[in-house]
């Protein structure tokens, strides 16, 4: 998706300074680690990312530093090729969504967010950040975007569609989720699989009859992986009966 680009900061050095700051948390060991556990092999859904090798919990300590960037230097690391400074970048955006009690300014992020999710290219930036920058902002207002998003040619958008829905499911409000998975039963993204099965697990935790229903009317439909995250919750006679098929 486009949209308006945000002006970099006038202190344009602090980009320069989040850039030493991940580069001295980094343990160069961990790259082909994360290399692997990412695809980012010839052909995978991570093909050319590029790490330094710093772990989440790390790039989470340096956020309370970092409260005085601007908007526009957020979305210049959002722009990097460098996954932990994409990263870094997503998850400032959720901790100033958070704390932002101006409807205004949790619009100007969200709609940062909606300008590029080309760069939120991974399952890790998506699941750190779909329920609160989409899922958070549509709560009590139209959620069109999410339909619009779960028909997307990416990827990635469909599941940020599908993973926003955990913040409603969380509140007890699962029509979405149902809805978004059965558009996601023939896609034929494995990720989006385990998505969807993933928000139908959780939507059953919450309403276990809702979640057999939507079962009973697409379970034949249902890609095998999809299924079996959904039911993994379920008393193991039940889960092997829907296994089987019987």
């Amino acid at each position: 998706m486009t949209g308006r680009k945000h002006k970099p900061g006038r202190d344009a050095p602090a980009v320069a300074r989040v850039r030493r700051l991940l580069r001295a948390a980094a343990d160069p060991a961990q790259i082909p680690v994360l290399r692997r556990f990412f695809k980012t092999g010839p052909g995978e859904y991570g093909e050319g990312d590029v790490f330094l090798g710093v772990k989440v919990p790390r790039i989470r300590a340096l956020l309370g530093g970092l409260d005085h960037l601007a908007l526009g230097d957020i979305e210049s690391l959002l722009g990097s090729p460098i996954h932990e400074e994409r990263m870094l970048a997503l998850l400032l955006l959720v901790r100033r969504f958070e704390r932002c009690r101006d409807e205004a300014g949790r619009r100007a992020i969200h709609d940062l967010y909606l300008a590029n999710t080309s760069r939120v290219n991974n399952w890790d930036l998506v699941d750190a950040t779909a329920p609160t920058l989409v899922g958070a902002h549509l709560e009590g207002g139209r959620r069109d975007i999410l339909y619009h998003l779960a028909r997307s040619p990416s990827l990635w958008e469909r599941r940020i569609a599908m993973v926003a829905t955990l913040r409603f499911i969380r509140a007890g409000d699962l029509d979405d989720a149902f809805a978004i998975a059965g558009m996601l039963l023939d896609d034929p993204e494995d990720l989006l699989h385990k998505a969807a099965g993933w928000m139908l697990r959780e939507a059953g935790k919450r309403d276990r009859p809702a979640l057999e229903r939507f079962l009973g009317r697409h379970r034949r439909r249902m890609p095998r992986t999809m299924l079996r995250y959904a039911i993994e919750k379920f008393p193991e006679p039940l889960r092997r009966r829907y296994l089987r098929g019987t």
